[in-house]
């Protein structure tokens, strides 16, 4: 009996002594800006191939329609439509006037590096917690589905593209 206490006793002291945190704090990290390094903003275009993107006016009603398709069966499992609230991800509406239509593209095909390296991105990755998957879609339906958002924010929120640069 008195070897499983010793043994019990000797395990508990272990414990203890492994959870215990370092209360040291290490004095020697410094800020970027005290190093002399240049902050960037980061760019509203996002990271990736789109640097431009030529909107229509009126709105593609063609485009519209798969962007929709595209969406219903790629996005609305985590994305809703008519509100910001988040489902998975944060909802579409005033997605246009939140972020420029390059960022959304960008962040649509290139979806890992831009939650790798934009601040905007990981900020949201922070708040929703799930990395979006990468759901392989081409420029040209990216273009498609930011036309659909396009017409969204105009019909939910009674304006559309205030994120243009």
């Amino acid at each position: 009996m008195k070897w499983i206490l010793i043994v019990f006793s000797f395990a508990i002291t272990v414990i203890i002594i492994a959870c215990g945190g370092d209360t040291q704090t290490d004095e020697r990290t410094t800020d970027a800006k005290d190093m002399g390094v240049e902050q960037r903003e980061p760019d509203p275009r996002g990271i990736g191939e789109v640097t431009n993107v030529d909107l229509t006016d009126p709105l593609d009603e063609d485009m519209i329609r798969r962007g929709r398709q595209i969406s219903d069966v790629k996005c609305a499992s985590c994305h809703h439509y008519d509100t910001e609230e988040r489902l998975v991800g944060p909802g579409y509406l005033n997605v246009t006037n939140r972020r420029s239509p390059e960022w959304i593209m960008n962040m649509i095909t290139n979806v890992d590096v831009m939650l790798d390296k934009d601040p905007v991105a990981q900020k949201m990755l922070e708040e929703c917690l799930v990395r979006m998957p990468d759901q392989n879609i081409s420029l040209e339906e990216a273009r498609e589905l930011l036309e659909f958002m396009r017409y969204n924010d105009e019909k939910h929120a009674g304006e559309r593209d205030g994120g243009v640069l």
